[in-house]
């Protein structure tokens, strides 16, 4: 059974809503109790894609608000609250408890509540005398958002930023690789799986792997752990692979412009938790959500734009010749005799048209939808030559470099500056030298532009210490020190050799060709080096590799550590669907970010290491 990570938290959810009972088949509990909802934000945006106003009703949700709004007390009625576990909630909940707001309270924590805040909560419902009325108090590991059956989000803002911050401590570092793997055990919580664990040697990636591997096996020490009950002898017996890479293991993904529909509407129109808002056809904004509900989206999210564009005119006009057809059979043959047979057929065909109403205005609905999104892209691409940034990026990528009249005149040509940044950092990572004559002279295309070139500045500097630290990328760096004194150009080598071994000629990324390697299980010199951490087994050293662990595996867990995107998403499902038998794989990241956001968080590192110009890192957004 493929592991589906959105029904699995959903389902988690539901049980939540009715007061941790069980649920029966219809989805809902066997005895309706009529109860309020108390979120945080963090949890909000956990609901939001997976659960609907009308879900709630149908779960006895009558009324639902945020934690820090002021609450009036709601007589005889049950609240469900579902927070993260903080010191602020916990002070929050011990007041709403101390002043009756509810009949009984039902704490739900998203991810494992530390002792000393539940001694906290303890000790301030007990001073209120009001200990009586917390009725449960459960861990949920549900710190994640789920966006796609295959897609979820740790949510961890700024990751990428944090960890190769250059005035980072060690303290600060294993307390982002702490929440790193928090939120990863929730997710293995939730599937109810202990997957083999690969990663490559160094950097985040390694850290994580290594602090997952030690909180699993200490939680599988407990008799009653999250993965005895719930995981069916199938699915443990063929477990998955959970593969942990580093940002810096290929930067190019997180940067380059791409012109497929669902990166394109996540970068250009900032999707954000499915949703996303666009000006509508007569003024005014319109808001549409895009999810597994949406069949268009489902089906052609992974297009080409120009593709779309043809599928949308398609569906449109089967759509008019489907009305037509509804029109011409219950509008009855002009100068046809009347008899009572064709009364007969006249009423069946006029029941079918009533029965087909709803489906044909449903498909208009999302026809409308998507024209109108198209309509907004293809403004955007016009106004900025996207398809043009597409192309000499991908020939960069590709050919390892760009003539430098054409690198040149792209950034004295059309696009925002952001657009140009983004461009000019391609060219640097494409590069497999820089010639400096041509980075000072892309540099100085940015800064007649008015583009903040930090960003540009950092990376540039990376990939010259990259050649310095060549030599140390073999060695293994288990200690965070050593780490971080090699942290400006370790890994960063995977950009370029990675892109430039792992290319094939169909322009896959260098994270599917090695995930694809990684679940074939072959040996493949690009991934022998990778390490092995299988937290069921005995230990027998870091990394330790054996021949169970091998593969071939039908289901990958791929986990990018510093921000991810809808490109690598699609280019992972594609992997999974072109397979034979059809493979299945999860993707997740500490968060999703567009081009832009990314390339914001290479500015500020910059900054912090005193490069770039004296243009404001804002303006560089316009």
């Amino acid at each position: 059974m493929a592991l589906n990570l959105r029904q699995k938290q959903t389902e988690c959810i539901i049980r939540m809503l009715n007061l941790n009972q069980p649920v029966n088949p219809t989805g809902t509990a066997n005895e309706e109790v009529y109860k309020m909802l108390i979120y945080d934000k963090f949890c909000q945006n956990i609901l939001s894609p997976l659960i609907h106003v009308k879900d709630l009703r149908k779960h006895g949700v009558t009324l639902y608000f945020l934690i820090d709004k002021d609450r009036k007390p709601v007589n005889d009625v049950p609240a469900v609250y579902f927070v993260q576990p903080n010191q602020s909630n916990i002070q929050r909940i011990v007041a709403d408890a101390s002043r009756s707001l509810y009949d009984s309270f039902y704490l739900n924590f998203s991810s494992s509540i530390p002792r000393p805040l539940l001694e906290d909560l303890a000790s301030g419902t007990l001073n209120s005398d009001s200990i009586h009325s917390v009725s449960k108090v459960h861990d949920q590991y549900l710190e994640f958002v789920t966006l796609e059956d295959n897609l979820f989000s740790l949510s961890q803002k700024s990751t990428y930023l944090q960890l190769n911050d250059p005035s980072a401590g060690d303290k600060e570092i294993e307390d982002i690789i702490e929440r790193v793997v928090s939120g990863l055990f929730c997710v293995l919580a939730t599937l109810s799986v202990v997957p083999i664990i690969r990663c490559p040697r160094g950097g985040p990636a390694e850290m994580v792997a290594s602090a997952l591997d030690q909180k699993l096996r200490d939680h599988l020490l407990s008799k009653n752990n999250l993965f005895s009950e719930g995981g069916s002898f199938a699915s443990s017996f063929q477990r998955p692979i959970l593969c942990i890479f580093d940002r810096n293991f290929e930067l190019s993904a997180a940067i380059q412009h791409d012109f497929r529909y669902r990166p394109l509407v996540h970068d250009i129109l900032g999707l954000k938790l499915n949703r996303l808002s666009v000006p509508g056809e007569k003024g005014g904004m319109k808001s549409y959500e895009l999810d597994t509900s949406d069949p268009f989206w489902t089906a052609n999210g992974s297009l080409e734009f120009p593709e779309v564009a043809v599928e949308i005119e398609t569906q449109l006009n089967t759509y008019k010749k489907d009305v037509d057809e509804v029109n011409r059979r219950t509008g009855g043959n002009a100068g046809a005799e009347f008899d009572g047979t064709d009364l007969i057929g006249n009423t069946k065909h006029l029941m079918n048209a009533v029965n087909s109403l709803p489906e044909l205005t449903e498909r208009k609905q999302v026809i409308d939808k998507h024209t109108n999104i198209a309509t907004v892209l293809l403004g955007q691409i016009k106004e900025r030559s996207l398809d043009a940034f597409v192309k000499k990026e991908n020939d960069m990528m590709d050919r390892g470099g760009i003539d430098r009249n054409e690198l040149l005149a792209v950034l004295k040509g059309k696009g925002t500056k952001m657009d140009k940044l983004r461009f000019a950092i391609t060219y640097i990572i494409s590069s497999e030298t820089i010639n400096p004559a041509e980075a000072e002279a892309v540099e100085s295309a940015l800064i007649e532009s008015e583009v903040d070139t930090s960003a540009f500045q950092y990376v540039k500097k990376i990939k010259s210490l990259n050649v310095s630290f060549a030599s140390a990328n073999s060695a293994s760096r288990n200690n965070i020190v050593d780490w971080a004194e090699k942290l400006y150009g370790q890994s960063i080598s995977a950009v370029t050799a990675g892109v430039k071994n792992l290319l094939s000629s169909d322009r896959q990324l260098a994270l599917t060709r090695t995930v694809e390697a990684l679940m074939e299980g072959k040996p493949n010199p690009e991934i022998d080096s990778y390490l092995v951490f299988d937290p069921r087994a005995p230990r027998s050293g870091s990394g330790s590799s054996s021949s169970h662990l091998k593969g071939p595996f039908k289901e990958a867990i791929v986990f990018m550590i510093g921000g991810g995107n809808y490109v690598e998403y699609g280019s992972l499902q594609d992997l999974a669907q072109n397979q034979q038998p059809v493979k299945h794989v999860i993707y997740g990241t500490t968060e999703i970010l567009t081009g832009m956001e990314f390339v914001e968080q290479l500015s500020q590192l910059g900054h912090k290491m005193g490069l770039g110009n004296s243009v404001a890192t804002s303006s560089a957004t316009h």
